[in-house]
């Protein structure tokens, strides 16, 4: 799945073996937000689906900072 804009913000969803690995691949998004000063709204559900979603809230939209961590992610 690519990344949507869905309600006016950059979307993702990922789905991994068990809870487990949807926890452990949360724990590595973290320092990459940290680094960029920006932090994304993260949704664990189904025990082993994580949705993610960007959008630069100081300026109400999706930026450029958006997709930049969205690319980060994917590489995780």
């Amino acid at each position: 799945m690519k990344w949507e804009i869905i309600n006016n913000k950059l979307s993702k969803e990922f789905k991994f073996e068990n809870f487990v690995e949807a926890v452990a691949f949360i724990n590595k998004i973290m320092p990459l937000a940290e680094k960029a000063e920006h932090h994304p709204d993260i949704h664990l559900h189904s025990y082993n689906k994580v949705k993610i979603e960007l959008l630069s809230h100081d300026v109400g939209e999706v930026t450029d900072k958006d997709y930049k961590l969205a690319e980060e992610i994917d590489a995780i």
